[in-house]
């Protein structure tokens, strides 16, 4: 997700990453148990449902599920986009398959999701940039799940508003783009993205009447303390309500290194900073991903 401020933090508030060195207490993950989380990996395994959570092996799987939140992935598994830091397939897309929204939207009916992330590959083969599968799969968790609050996690559209307006015109209660990283690498990070262009779309959404928009930052790539602090303020410039802070973690060796492990003490000290700024929300911590503790951010 060089300068003063960096070299005048305290001493050991930071870790940095090595090759070959383990990963700091601070990231390891006890294994999810509970009832419930242990129903819904029953019924995930069944009826072999697709989320995120279970595919991207997401260290909160059991708070979320405990909490009845689960994330959907729709329109393939194939990406557009080479983005450095990011686990999905890049290449051709397999063809849309306009079944998606029933199959999404019976998954969190059997799942009795109470509260569901739907994200997706860019897609930037397709026209509408697959808007309209969005719009579609929004349409038909309401139709089947009627007391479900959504949020959807949404690319960039390549910034056509005509793609994003079908977003607004589904309007979930939360519409969250990440910008992923710091300006300055946001080249290196997001090759075929643009900062000011995920700026614009937040903003975009937040002025056709979006109620609650959202935005997340990964860190542990390279950037300083004080491009955090600014990524944050012009977040904030976004009008955008709530911000995800947390740590990088390296795919796979083919994608970008970890720079440095984050320490609790300063993913604090960004929270602070961003309740202070005037944020809805701010979930910063080094296990925090886009969905974190997602089910709160509609209150």
């Amino acid at each position: 997700m060089e300068s003063v401020l960096e070299n005048a933090l305290p001493v050991d508030t930071r870790g940095k990453a090595e090759q070959g060195v383990a990963k700091p207490k601070w990231l390891r993950v006890k294994l999810p148990i509970g009832q419930k989380y242990t129903e819904l990996r029953g019924l995930v395994d069944k009826y072999s449902l697709n989320t995120i959570c279970t595919s991207g092996s997401c260290p909160n799987m059991g708070e979320c599920w405990g909490e009845g939140t689960a994330t959907f992935m729709i329109l393939g598994n194939i990406c557009t986009r080479s983005c450095g830091f990011c686990g999905v397939k890049t290449g051709r897309p397999e063809t849309v398959d306009w079944d998606e929204p029933e199959k999404v939207a019976r998954s969190i009916k059997i799942m009795n999701i109470k509260h569901a992330v739907i994200t997706s590959v860019d897609r930037d083969d397709l026209k509408d940039g697959g808007s309209i599968i969005w719009i579609e799969t929004v349409k038909a968790i309401r139709r089947m799940n009627p007391t479900t609050t959504l949020e959807t996690l949404i690319p960039d559209f390549q910034g056509i508003e005509r793609n994003i307006d079908r977003i607004v015109e589904a309007n979930p209660e939360v519409v969250s783009h990440n910008v992923e990283t710091v300006r300055r690498l946001t080249r290196e990070v997001r090759i075929q993205a643009k900062y000011d262009r995920s700026l614009e779309v937040l903003k975009y959404l937040k002025e056709k009447g979006i109620n609650r928009t959202k935005s997340g930052i990964m860190l542990g790539l390279g950037e300083t303390e004080e491009e955090v602090f600014q990524t944050m303020q012009d977040l904030y410039d976004a009008n955008v309500d709530i911000v995800t802070i947390g740590q990088y973690l390296q795919p796979s060796k083919k994608h970008l290194p970890v720079k440095e492990f984050i320490t609790p003490e300063q993913f604090a000290k960004y929270e602070n900073f961003g309740l202070e700024l005037g944020f809805r929300h701010v979930e910063s911590g080094p296990l925090v991903r886009s969905s974190y503790k997602a089910q709160k951010h509609i209150l």
